[in-house]
């Protein structure tokens, strides 16, 4: 089995493919349409999307015109930030299932803790209604997991000890890289059995300049993105790199090689300074 199709299973037991295919910053329409199909074609079956993307009616096209069986195919999106109300949760779900033309999605997840204007700010309350109207979302059968994004230690102890929470998230997606690789969110993740999925799994870019990982990259006969992202996986969390050229579409996929134990202690060891995360661990 390639790599990018093995899976980990999630809290409720559904399996989610390793590799997802991320669609963050690539513009509706053509692009979107483009680099979700190229993406099928290479043998992603894990797709990501968000309604604040924009470009979720180009993905369900996509996804629509591809070579390959709906049930075979990992759609999550995302709640936007800025919906913080039961109600406007599930209007919210209902606009991205119409966008998309699907009748379900296997991961809804909450985009941010906070709207994006208000970086930061606390939403305990607010987040526990959200999640409320997300376990209804769940039991509806219309999404197959729930989970969140850009949840720090917190922000999931805040869902996880409610007494009205009878379903844990599945996911937490979060910004993870070489060098930035946020472990007491990791740790929390881990302890309550929650997946941790990597968005910007080559620090947008940042890491593809590094002369450390070129030298560990040439001792595999690998790209530094090769790399970077086995090593993601070899850590048991998930990325979701992106691209839009074929080339590198197909070279993502391409995973299967084993980093040493040794080689992924120096990696794990590394640290960057310009890790992005708003409200730390």
């Amino acid at each position: 089995m390639n790599t990018i199709t093995e899976t980990f299973t999630l809290n409720n037991g559904l399996k989610m493919p390793k590799v997802g295919f991320g669609t963050w910053q690539t513009k509706p329409g053509k692009e979107t349409y483009d680099a979700v199909s190229n993406a099928l074609k290479a043998g992603y079956r894990f797709i990501d999307t968000a309604k604040a993307y924009q470009n979720e009616q180009s993905v369900g096209e996509a996804l629509a015109d591809a070579d390959v069986d709906r049930h075979d195919v990992f759609v999550q999106t995302k709640l936007p930030g800025e919906t913080k109300t039961y109600e406007g949760t599930l209007a919210d779900f209902d606009s991205s299932l119409k966008a998309l033309n699907l009748d379900y999605v296997d991961s809804y997840i909450i985009h941010a803790p906070w709207p994006w204007a208000q970086m930061g700010s606390n939403h305990d309350a607010e987040n526990r209604e959200v999640w409320r109207a997300m376990q209804d979302i769940y039991a509806s059968g219309r999404a197959k997991a729930i989970g969140v994004s850009n949840f720090n230690s917190a922000d999931l102890e805040n869902l996880l000890t409610w007494d009205g929470m009878t379903v844990k998230p599945a996911v937490d997606q979060i910004q993870y890289y070489v060098g930035h690789t946020q472990a007491t969110i990791v740790e929390t993740a881990k302890a309550n059995q929650i997946v941790v999925q990597a968005y910007s799994p080559l620090a947008t870019g940042g890491l593809l300049s590094s002369p450390e990982l070129e030298r560990v990259a040439d001792q595999y006969h690998v790209s530094v993105p090769q790399l970077a992202l086995r090593f993601i996986i070899q850590n048991g969390v998930a990325p979701l790199p992106k691209a839009r050229a074929m080339a590198h579409v197909e070279a993502n996929t391409q995973l299967d090689f084993e980093i040493s134990d040794a080689d992924m202690t120096m990696l794990n060891r590394l640290t960057d300074k310009n890790g992005w995360h708003p409200v730390g661990d």
